[in-house]
């Protein structure tokens, strides 16, 4: 994994905007409904290109294939594992809990958007899983985002290409009580570290960074969780943490990335753990850079606490820089001055890769921030990263 040895390297953490087009047919074939699977393609190759283009022109280092052809960051897993099916009613948070009013604003949008991806009704876990062979599965991905970076004169500094963790799908796929293959959710997120393993290792061997997304390591505690103890759910951290560590037993850790994260909707998160109470869990995942959002109005004070926190021995940080949930778009001062806290807190700024707090686009139909301000945050992201530089690195 690269490190900021001369200045900031800037990355993302994964989803981008997807074309209105490319969003259709996503949609449509989450819902089940009928759609044109060579269209399809088509529309994924288009945005790939796009994609990839447009990271490089905001000045991007560190770059992926935005998550354009899934329909979600961790519920497209369905459509290469076998044993989910049916309907599942995910726990609503606490903001909407605690708020009617905001959870009503919220439903009005939703609902006004038109047809969205299966968010908060994916299907459930009713038999055993298996990685399906038939399915289009990662290859495909791999070969589609390797045929538009050889398309692009423009090259990046490194790639990387995410996956979802067994314990955000075990905690938004969930497990339906009559399967007879697990008996508890410690199964059931245990036995997903091992269908999921394959895929990790292919994204590596195929040269890239494995990025994991685990928002369930913290945004859980206001779902899940959120009836429930802080000692219960730190456990369930633990559990999950160690699942991961079964899935990257071969991986080299300098080349596995994590993703931590509250959630990316714009609320009041009044309920959010506190990022102190989970670094020294989040710390004994085997990777080797920690991706924390530090952009938004509840967690940007909690930058300091990596300072009585300090990061594994040779572990670097990708702070949350650029808030992914709002369309203000940040001062390249401000995000400078982020990132300079963040080199502060961790004491060494090439161990700092400036990111951004979440997705832009974490499931087609479902996004907060408009297509055009997204990638003025992105460069906004890289204006800062090279003021930064240049008072970090003189």
């Amino acid at each position: 994994m690269q490190r900021s040895t001369d200045r900031i390297l800037t990355t993302h953490t994964g989803s981008l905007p997807r074309s209105a087009e490319l969003t259709r047919l996503l949609v449509a074939r989450d819902q089940g409904a009928a759609y044109d699977p060579t269209a399809l393609t088509a529309a994924i190759d288009g945005d790939l290109a796009r994609t990839v283009a447009a990271q490089l022109d905001a000045g991007l280092d560190v770059i992926n294939d935005g998550e354009v052809p899934r329909v979600g960051f961790s519920t497209y897993v369905t459509e290469r594992i076998s044993g989910f099916g049916g309907e599942g009613h995910r726990k609503p948070t606490l903001d909407t809990i605690k708020f009617p009013d905001y959870a009503a604003i919220g439903a009005k949008q939703i609902a006004e958007g038109g047809e969205v991806a299966r968010v908060w009704n994916p299907p459930v876990a009713q038999g055993e899983l298996r990685y399906d062979p038939e399915a289009v599965d990662a290859r495909v991905e791999l070969d589609a985002f390797a045929a538009a970076l050889a398309a692009e004169p423009r090259q990046p500094v490194e790639t990387f290409v995410t996956a979802a963790t067994p314990g955000i799908v075990s905690t938004t796929l969930l497990l339906d009580e009559a399967n007879p293959h697990y008996r508890d959710h410690e199964e059931y997120v245990l036995a997903l570290a091992e269908v999921l393993r394959p895929e990790y290792e292919r994204i590596v061997a195929a040269g890239h960074v494995l990025q994991l997304d685990a928002p369930d390591l913290a945004m859980e505690r206001v779902i899940m969780y959120g009836d429930e103890s802080l000692d219960v759910f730190l456990d369930a951290v633990s559990l999950h943490v160690e699942a991961i560590n079964r899935a990257l037993v071969d991986i080299p850790k300098d080349r596995v990335r994590l993703h931590v994260c509250w959630g990316n909707w714009q609320g009041p998160h009044q309920d959010d753990v506190p990022v102190a109470e989970l670094l020294d869990r989040l710390y004994a995942a085997r990777v080797g850079a920690f991706s924390i959002p530090f952009g938004n109005p509840r967690h940007e004070h909690e930058i300091r606490d990596l300072a009585a926190h300090p990061l594994p021995e040779g572990a670097l940080l990708i702070p949350g820089v650029i808030d992914v949930t709002t369309n203000y778009l940040e001062h390249p001062e401000l995000v400078a001055w982020r990132i300079e806290q963040a080199a502060a807190a961790v004491g060494d700024p090439s161990r700092v890769i400036a990111g951004t707090d979440c997705g832009l686009a974490t499931f087609a139909s479902y996004e907060f921030v408009a297509q055009d301000v997204a990638w003025a945050k992105l460069a906004a992201l890289a204006e800062g990263a090279r003021i930064a530089s240049e008072r970090l690195f003189g």
